[in-house]
């Protein structure tokens, strides 16, 4: 059976400001996802799909949160997963769809989910992270939206969901 370690990290080892620090944010952050990997096979996902979610995950926390949002990745803000899946995923994607966007929200949420378990975030933190990631119907509007845009629209769709963290 797999083995998962414990994960040993405290809440500031996520807070970076200088470049070098952003990179040892970075290496854990790449620690994270290969045992969020690993205990998603324990609870008896297939590797295939366990890599596909990590591969997600990796999206959302590297490139989101750490890299445009600078983020420390285990104190999430309230809104913090409506901007991603509202906006940033949809501007970011070169053509964005419901699908691939749901599996990353599945990501996101298995992972939070983890890092609850881990103590890495708390239950009222981990409520309202689910709470966004299931906002399907709106996710969906967003890229429905956005696809539809013509002429200056895109200041308007913008507007209701900035990416800005």
């Amino acid at each position: 059976m797999l083995q998962s370690p414990e994960i040993e990290f405290e809440h500031d080892d996520f807070e970076f400001e200088t470049i070098d620090e952003e990179l040892l944010v970075d290496g854990r952050c790449q620690q994270i996802l290969k045992q969020f990997y690993l205990f998603l096979q324990q609870q008896g996902m297939v590797a295939e799909k366990a890599s596909e979610l990590a591969f997600s995950a990796d999206l959302y926390l590297r490139d989101y949160l750490i890299d445009f949002g600078r983020q420390n990745i285990v104190r999430p803000d309230p809104g913090i997963i409506t901007k991603f899946a509202g906006s940033w995923f949809i501007t970011h994607t070169l053509d964005p769809d419901f699908t691939t966007l749901e599996r990353h929200l599945t990501a996101i949420s298995e992972l939070y989910g983890y890092m609850h378990r881990q103590h890495l975030i708390s239950a009222d933190e981990l409520s309202f992270l689910l709470k966004e990631a299931g906002q399907a119907e709106f996710y969906r509007q967003r890229i429905d939206s956005f696809l539809n845009l013509t002429g200056a629209g895109f200041a308007a769709w913008d507007a209701e969901c900035p990416a800005v963290l």
